[in-house]
């Protein structure tokens, strides 16, 4: 008999599984499902079950450590990926499985246009690792896609959805699917929509001097950008963005403090005494500095921290949102 937390984890998988079926995520014996037992082992379900339909007998206890387990001839074609994610990420469930909807989507689009608060918010940029092949043979690409966000699309294959917990994998899949039925549904009422969404937030990258991440020189190359943009300025000055804001490079003593008065920034400090304050290592910080990891998503993923309460900083999302904007526009060394 098992009990505890290993009988708890298996009603989990179980659970997922059929919501996953039920919610036409999943068809036939497609997609898998992990989950973190301790540090060296995992649940895993095998190859050829049906997610709709598990069993306790359906899914495998596997110690990372141990040769024999590893060889295990039950395990699915994509352990490696699996393996590779419990190696590199604390994260503790992971969740793979072929939407069609966001296949479809992903199949003809290179990239989600986001045309709701919320999908900008939850999913920001969607990684799209391409594929060549039925399974996941080169696990090191959604790895590294992993590191800009917990929701990543192998093309012509599926996603890979990681978090501490089923529900939260299983949320970033839904809203996903969602977003991708808004688009669909939006190209419906204008053809265009996909084409120039974007336009006004996609201008090319400053061809001025690269700097060092976190220097003076580059903060103040990015607040010169901020007082000079137009669309921060209006909405600044209509949703009183007057704060102070604070980022902080984790491990290296390198605070920056933002004063915003009606949407300009009016002062610029070396410290993180402020209310809102974002901090993050230097990977994480170097993605979003990239325009590769939005930092409103970084922060809903676990990636950055924030101290201050999101639900006020959400007041100024717009103006924020295009703060990060034009993060990338300064470029990094």
């Amino acid at each position: 008999m098992i009990f505890g937390k290993e009988k708890s984890l298996r009603d989990d998988i179980i659970t997922i599984g059929r919501k996953l079926y039920d919610l036409r995520l999943v068809v036939g014996r497609s997609g898998n499902l992990s989950a973190r037992l301790d540090e060296n082992n995992i649940l895993v379900t095998a190859t050829g079950t049906s997610l709709g339909s598990l069993t306790s007998d359906d899914i495998i206890k596997i110690d990372l450590k141990s040769e024999e387990d590893l060889k295990n001839k039950l395990l699915t074609t994509e352990f490696p990926l699996h393996r590779l994610v419990y190696e590199n990420f604390p994260h503790k469930t992971i969740i793979h499985c072929h939407p069609s909807l966001i296949n479809a989507y992903f199949a003809v689009c290179s990239e989600l246009k986001t045309l709701t608060f919320e999908s900008k918010l939850y999913l920001g940029t969607i990684p799209v690792v391409e594929q060549d092949t039925p399974a996941i043979t080169r696990p090191e690409l959604i790895i590294d896609a992993l590191k800009a966000s917990n929701l990543v699309i192998a093309k012509n294959h599926g996603v890979v959805s990681v978090a501490d917990k089923f529900s939260d994998c299983l949320y970033m899949i839904e809203t996903l699917e969602e977003a991708v039925k808004v688009a669909a549904v939006a190209r419906l009422f204008k053809k265009e929509i996909l084409d120039d969404l974007d336009k006004a937030l996609k201008e090319n990258l400053s061809q001025d001097n690269a700097y060092v991440m976190f220097s003076k020189e580059h903060i103040q190359a990015i607040v010169d950008l901020v007082n000079k943009d137009e669309l921060i300025a209006k909405k600044g000055g209509e949703l009183d963005l007057t704060l102070q804001l604070a980022i902080t490079l984790d491990g290296h003593a390198k605070d920056f403090k933002f004063t915003f008065e009606k949407g300009k920034i009016t002062k610029l400090d070396a410290d993180n005494n402020a209310p809102f304050v974002i901090s993050a290592p230097t990977d994480v910080w170097q993605l979003v500095f990239l325009g590769k990891l939005d930092p409103f998503v970084a922060v809903m993923q676990g990636k950055m921290k924030l101290k201050g309460e999101m639900g006020k900083l959400s007041r100024w999302y717009v103006p924020f949102s295009r703060l990060f904007e034009l993060f990338k526009q300064v470029r990094i060394k």
